[in-house]
C-alpha cells in the first residue's frame, strides 16, 4: 500500500485500485534497460563478465536508440564509482559495454559519443598502469569507428595524455608503452582518413621515435673499425662491394646498409607483436608515410623528426636512428613518390641553424644522405637535381672555410669535405643526362664573384663536379657535346684577376674535355676513347679560340681608349702582378687545384683497388 492510499486519502485503497501512483513502490514495473544494466556486472567484483548480457543490453539500445543517453549515463557515473573503489574488473565491464555498443550502435553514436569521451578521459588520468591501457585500446577502438571528424577535437584533447604515456621509461611500462602507441596508430589512421592535422602532431613523432629500436647492426665489421675515420675506411664497406660488376662501376657507399623492413599489418599480429612497443612504433612509421599525400605533408612529418635527430643526436649512421627510420620511409610497399623529397629535405637540412656551426653533425647527415641515394639508385628512382647544386654549395663553403679554418677545425672540415664528395658521387650516378648539370655549372660560373677566396672555392666544387662526371660517366658509351654556355664562362674564368682562378679554370676545361682523365684503360677501351675524344676536339678548340680572341679584342679595345701614358703604367703594374705572381706560385708546392685534384684522384684509386 502507497503511502498517500495509507495515511493522507484511507478511501483510496478500496476505491482507486488502478491508479499506479497509489500502488506500493515494490509493485511497479522495472525499466528494462535498468534490469539488464544490473545484469551485466557480476554479483562479486571478481566475477566473471557476462558476455550474453552485454549483447542482449547492446540489442535492447539498438532497438530503443532513445534509450541510449540514459544507458550512458549510468554506465558513466558507475565508471566513476568503480575508478574510485579501484575495482578493474568491473571497469572493464564497462568498458566492454561501450566497445559494444560502438559496434552495434554505430548509426547512433551521437547518444553516447561525450559520454564515452568523459569515461577515456577518466581512465587516462588514472594512476593505476592497467586502467592507462584499458582506456588507450578504448580509446583506439572509439577512433576507428569513426566516419568523420565530428568528434575530432574530442580525440585531439586527448593527444597529449597518450603521448606521455607512451614516454614511460623501463621494461615493466613496457605494456603501457605498446597500448599508447597502439592508440597513436589509430590517431595517424584518423588524420588519413579525414585530412586532419592535430595540433600536438609533434609530440606525437617523437613519441613514436621514442620507442623506435634497432633490430640490430646492419654492418658486420662496423664497430671492429669504429676507430677509424679515414675517407675509404668510412665510404668503403662491404656490404656495399656486392654491385661491382665489372671495373669500371666503382660504388662510393656510406658508412652503413641498412636492413630494410617489411610492411607490417596491424590485423595479423601475434600476441607477442602486439605487446611490443617496437613493432607499434613502425606500424605508425608506415602509417606516416602514408599520411604524406603530398610533399608540403611529408616537409610537415620530417621537420619534427629531424628536430628530434638534432636534440637526441641520432643522425650517427652507426648508432643513430635517422638512417634506420629514413630508409623505412622511404621504401614502402607501395611507392609514395616521396623517396626524392626526403633525400632532398635531408641535404636542405644542413643549413638549419640547429647544425649550422656543427662539421660532425653535418658529416654524419651527408653519411646519411648518401645511404639514402645509393638506395635510390639501387631502385632505379633519379635524383633531384637540386641534390646536386646543394652538395655543390656546402661543398664551396667548406672549401672556403678551410682556408681560414684552424688546425682543429681543418680535420672536420677536410672529413665533412670528403663526406661529402662521396654524396655527390652517389647523387651523379643516379643521373642519367648529365647535361643540366653542366648547364648548372654554366650558371655557377657565371656569378663567379671577384673575391679570391670564394672564387677559388667556387672553382673548386665546380672542378671537383666535373671529376665527378667524368668518373661515373666514363662506362658510358653515349657521345657527349661539349656545353657551349659552359664552356664560355670556362673562358671567362680564365681571364679572373685571381692566378688560382685561373688556374682552376684551365682544370676545368681540361677535364670536361678529357673524359675520366684517371681511369685506368685497356688498349682497345682507350683507343675507342681517344677517336671520340680527337673527333670533338677541333670543334671544341676552334670555338675556344674564337672566344678567346673575342676576349682579347675587348681588353685590347678597352685599352685603346685610354691615353699613352696610362697604358704604360698599366703595362708596367701588369708586368710587376705577373712576377708577383711566378713568386707566389714558387712559394707554393704543391699548387691549390692540383691537390685539389690529385686528392679526389687519389681517393677515387684507393677505392677501386680496394673494391677490386
Amino acid at each position: 500500500m502507497g503511502f498517500m492510499g495509507a495515511k493522507l486519502f484511507p478511501s483510496c485503497e478500496s476505491m482507486c485500485v488502478c491508479c499506479p501512483a497509489l500502488r506500493p513502490s515494490s509493485r511497479r514495473p522495472v525499466k528494462r534497460y535498468k534490469k539488464l544494466l544490473a545484469e551485466i556486472f557480476p554479483k562479486t567484483p571478481e566475477g566473471p563478465p557476462n558476455e550474453r548480457k552485454i549483447m542482449k543490453l547492446c540489442e535492447y539500445a539498438a532497438k530503443n536508440p532513445l534509450r541510449i543517453p540514459k544507458i550512458a549515463k549510468f554506465l558513466e557515473q558507475r565508471s566513476r564509482k568503480e575508478l574510485r573503489a579501484a575495482h578493474l574488473n568491473y571497469v572493464k565491464i564497462i568498458t566492454e559495454a561501450y566497445s559494444k555498443l560502438l559496434f552495434i550502435c554505430k548509426e547512433q553514436m551521437a547518444y553516447f559519443a561525450i559520454s564515452l569521451v568523459n569515461v577515456l578521459t577518466d581512465l587516462l588520468e588514472s594512476k593505476q598502469e592497467n586502467i592507462h591501457i584499458l582506456g588507450c585500446q578504448t580509446l583506439a577502438r572509439f577512433i576507428y569507428s569513426q566516419v568523420d571528424n565530428t568528434y575530432a577535437r574530442n580525440i585531439e584533447s586527448l593527444v597529449h595524455k597518450v603521448c606521455t604515456l607512451s614516454r614511460q621509461q623501463g621494461v615493466e611500462h613496457s605494456l603501457l608503452r605498446a597500448a599508447s602507441l597502439q592508440c597513436l596508430s589509430a590517431m595517424i589512421w584518423f588524420m588519413k582518413e579525414h585530412s586532419y592535422i592535430f595540433a600536438d602532431f609533434d609530440e606525437m613523432v617523437q613519441s613514436v621515435l621514442e620507442n623506435y629500436r634497432m633490430d640490430g647492426t646492419a654492418g658486420g665489421d662496423d664497430d671492429r673499425h669504429a676507430s677509424q675515420h679515414n675517407w675509404v675506411d668510412e665510404i668503403v664497406r662491404r656490404e656495399g662491394r656486392a654491385g661491382l660488376g665489372g671495373g669500371n662501376d666503382v660504388n662510393f657507399c656510406g658508412a652503413t646498409t641498412t636492413r630494410l623492413r617489411s610492411a607490417r599489418d596491424s590485423s595479423a599480429l601475434t600476441r607477442e607483436e602486439r605487446e611490443s612497443p617496437e613493432v607499434w612504433s613502425h606500424i605508425c612509421v608506415q602509417k606516416l608515410v602514408e599520411l604524406a599525400k603530398e610533399s608540403t605533408t611529408m616537409r610537415r612529418i620530417l621537420d619534427p623528426m629531424f628536430s628530434y635527430f638534432d636534440m637526441k643526436k641520432q643522425w650517427a649512421p652507426r648508432h643513430g636512428l635517422a638512417l634506420l627510420v629514413l630508409s623505412d620511409m622511404s621504401y614502402p610497399e607501395k611507392s609514395s613518390g616521396n623517396e626524392q623529397l626526403i633525400l632532398t629535405t635531408v641535404i636542405r637540412h644542413l643549413d638549419h641553424k640547429n647544425i649550422l656551426h656543427c662539421p660532425q653533425t653535418k658529416s654524419d647527415i651527408i653519411q646519411t644522405a648518401t645511404s639514402l641515394a645509393r638506395q635510390l639508385r639501387s631502385r632505379g628512382v633519379s635524383p633531384e637535381l637540386a641534390v646536386a647544386g646543394d652538395l655543390c654549395r656546402h661543398l664551396r663553403k667548406t672549401l672556403e672555410a678551410m682556408e681560414s679554418a684552424s688546425v682543429a677545425e681543418l680535420s672536420l672540415n677536410e672529413s665533412l669535405q670528403n663526406f661529402l664528395e662521396g654524396c655527390l658521387v652517389e647523387v651523379v650516378r643516379g643521373v642519367k643526362d648529365v647535361r643540366p648539370l653542366y648547364d648548372m655549372m654554366a650558371i655557377t660560373l657565371e656569378n663567379l664573384p671577384s673575391i679570391p677566396a670564394v672564387a677559388r672555392a667556387t672553382i673548386g666544387s665546380s672542378l671537383i663536379l666535373c671529376h665527378i662526371i667524368s668518373l661515373t660517366s666514363v662506362s658510358s658509351d653515349a657521345p657527349m657535346v661539349f656545353p657551349e654556355a659552359l664552356l664560355q664562362q670556362i673562358l671567362r674564368s680564365m681571364v679572373h684577376p685571381d692566378a688560382d682562378t685561373r688556374v682552376g679554370a684551365h682544370h676545368i676545361f681540361s677535364a670536361v674535355i678529357v673524359r675520366g682523365p684517371s681511369h685506368q684503360r685497356g688498349d682497345s677501351e682507350y683507343l675507342f676513347a681517344t677517336k671520340k675524344c680527337q673527333s670533338r676536339s677541333p670543334s671544341v678548340f676552334s670555338s675556344a679560340t674564337a672566344l678567346l680572341e673575342k676576349l682579347r679584342r675587348e681588353k685590347e679595345c678597352l685599352g685603346s681608349d685610354k691615353p699613352g701614358h696610362m697604358m704604360h703604367d698599366d703595362g708596367k703594374e701588369r708586368n710587376t702582378h705577373e712576377e708577383d705572381n711566378k713568386h707566389v706560385w714558387a712559394r707554393k708546392s704543391p699548387a691549390y687545384f692540383s691537390k685539389l685534384v690529385f686528392s679526389f684522384v687519389d681517393r677515387w684509386a684507393t677505392l677501386a683497388s680496394s673494391a677490386e
